[in-house]
């Protein structure tokens, strides 16, 4: 674990980045599957409505969090997230939206970015790619949320980019956080992700090892990483916090691991008011 702490609040446990921390400027987590009180098989801290979970135990888990982090539950705002690369503007008008159900969240939407305080934007995962944001200078925040579509489209320098053009974020300000994913060791692809690869990125052959006939292993979070350099991150503002999803899905929601039938983790981000 790299550059991140496991925080604990009674049986609650989330992940939070150490960078993100010492501003103080910003609240910010990332959930485990540790507390709340979904059953089986969304147990426990399911963050998710779309999943078939009870959408009172997806309120109560939120409120869990959202008390713990200092943030206001009926405030988040979350996206349909859908493997594209759509990144949405959030403004104060849209507070709220997303936040006590699924049908008011932003339709396809795959990232967020906003500048007012006290909006917390929320993304949800089970193997994808969390990428978590945050420009010091120009007091502006982004999620985006990258399963292997998402990563080929490039919403991590997408997102970098919307926060350069709306809010004048130099990119070499921002610092940026990859969150717990299906890691190298567990994440086997076919020939189509492999050629969609090769298509996108002039240097796939180090992103991917084989792993038998028509079939290798690939670091997303080194495609990440990379996308982010590309679009002006500075390699010492990038944390990766290289936890798999699928080796340690007894405290992490696994798609794979779990096969298709789980809860969600959710990554949030606040600026702080005042």
């Amino acid at each position: 674990m790299h550059g991140i702490t496991m925080e604990r609040r009674g049986p609650l446990q989330y992940i939070q980045f150490a960078s993100f921390q010492q501003t103080g400027k910003i609240t910010h987590g990332f959930t485990t599957r540790l507390g709340g009180v979904s059953s089986v098989p969304y147990d426990g801290l399911n963050m998710a409505f779309h999943v078939g979970d009870d959408p009172e135990k997806v309120r109560m888990n939120r409120k869990l969090v959202c008390e713990a982090l200092g943030v206001k539950a009926e405030d988040l705002v979350a996206g349909v997230q859908v493997h594209g690369s759509e990144v949405a503007v959030v403004t104060a008008e849209d507070r709220g939206r997303g936040a006590l159900d699924y049908a008011t969240a932003l339709s396809d939407t795959d990232a967020l970015i906003t500048n007012v305080p006290e909006v917390p934007l929320s993304s949800y995962y089970a193997d994808c790619v969390p990428i978590l944001l945050y420009d010091p200078v120009k007091t502006c925040v982004g999620l985006a949320h990258a399963g292997w579509r998402g990563t080929v489209q490039g919403i991590a320098g997408k997102t970098v980019a919307r926060m350069s053009e709306v809010y004048g974020s130099n990119p070499a300000d921002i610092l940026a956080a990859i969150g717990p994913s299906i890691g190298p060791c567990c994440y086997q692809v076919d020939v189509p992700v492999q050629q969609a690869l090769a298509k996108k990125f002039s240097y796939w052959q180090e992103l991917l090892t084989p792993a038998g006939t028509d079939r290798w292993l690939l670091n997303l979070w080194e495609t990440n990483r990379k996308i982010l350099l590309a679009a002006g991150v500075s390699g010492n503002h990038i944390t990766v916090a290289s936890l798999c999803t699928s080796c340690r899905h007894k405290e992490l929601f696994s798609y794979r691991a779990d096969r298709g039938k789980t809860g969600r983790m959710a990554s949030l981000i606040m600026i702080k008011g005042g």
